[in-house]
């Protein structure tokens, strides 16, 4: 007999819709295509097999449907499929970050402006917030193709016209020129960023990731797992890698101190955040916070960085 209800997963943020696991009953009565990709594991319950693409991107339509009220969205071949729970992890700790600057209350509405670095092409953190807690968002990219595709989930899901806009990065060396300009005031900056500093690395990382998943192929136990788990080089991989990108974004930073309350990235590298720290502190950061994650077995971290005194961060408006 199949289990129901999962376990809670208590290293998932208190307000994740997925704390308690896939509803994969529900979840296919909204995306009844996500049908053919379930099936029961050794310990009873229901899930899919995660080394196959298809099956990761039938489960984001149904939950970006169930969850997000997005009924149309897709993304091209070999682009990036995110783990839609640890993406909206990443949103309710920043929500939290912007709470401490509000005597606790999780500021809500359009005057929240976000500022996605490498929005891909998925659009998922804009289509997060914005169902979630109301905020706008502009997205940015160097990638032609990842923005187009934005603009067509933009287009097929109307509530997401007036909150989400979309900007091309033209010069891939650089991170906030071109982008934040002297009117912007940014509440806050995200980014997930390429994690290998090459093609070589990239490939690597995804082959030991293919031979870590216990497969699940409930039809057919002779298929071999699929080493496609999507991603632009972009995506994937950067000269300096995550180290790098994200120096360059701390250095970069520092020419817009008062325009952002908050820039944050995700850390996916422990042994990097010595580096990034000093990094910051070298460019007077005034506060530095780390925030912990963790989605099953892999672990992550956002550090966020201000340089506004308490005072200025008080003096922030939200409203």
């Amino acid at each position: 007999m199949k289990e129901k209800h999962n376990t809670e997963k208590t290293n998932l943020h208190s307000r994740n819709q997925d704390r308690f696991g896939y509803n994969f009953d529900e979840l296919i009565v909204d995306y009844p295509a996500l049908q053919e990709f379930v099936g029961i594991n050794e310990h009873q319950i229901q899930t899919i097999d995660f080394s196959n693409p298809a099956a990761v991107k039938a489960l984001n339509k149904a939950l970006l449907i169930h969850h997000y009220d997005i009924h149309d969205w897709d993304i091209p071949k070999d682009y990036l499929c995110p783990p839609i729970p640890g993406r909206a992890d990443y949103i309710h700790y920043i929500a939290d970050l912007l709470a401490a600057n509000n005597n606790g209350i999780i500021p809500e509405g359009e005057t929240i402006q976000l500022l996605d670095i490498g929005i891909g092409a998925n659009c998922i953190y804009p289509i997060i917030g914005n169902t979630t807690y109301g905020w706008n968002f502009v997205g940015t990219d160097i990638d032609e193709n990842a923005i187009q595709n934005c603009k067509n989930i933009i287009a097929a899901n109307p509530k997401l016209i007036d909150v989400v806009s979309l900007q091309l990065q033209t010069e891939s060396r650089f991170i906030f020129k071109n982008i934040i300009t002297p009117e912007d005031r940014f509440t806050f900056t995200i980014c997930n960023p390429p994690f290998h500093a090459s093609q070589e690395e990239a490939t690597k990382s995804t082959i030991r990731k293919v031979n870590n998943l216990e497969t699940r192929d409930f039809n057919d136990k002779n298929t071999s797992p699929i080493l496609n788990f999507g991603g632009k080089n972009s995506e994937l991989w950067c000269k300096g890698g995550e180290l790098g990108f994200i120096t360059q974004m701390a250095y970069e930073s520092a020419k817009y101190p008062l325009q952002c309350l908050w820039f944050t990235t995700l850390v996916s590298k422990k042994e990097n955040l010595s580096s990034i720290y000093k990094t910051l502190n070298k460019v007077s950061a005034v506060e530095i916070k780390t925030i912990n994650m963790a989605q099953g077995q892999k672990t992550s971290r956002i550090v966020a960085w201000t340089f506004m005194t308490a005072a200025q961060q008080k003096d922030w408006k939200f409203d």
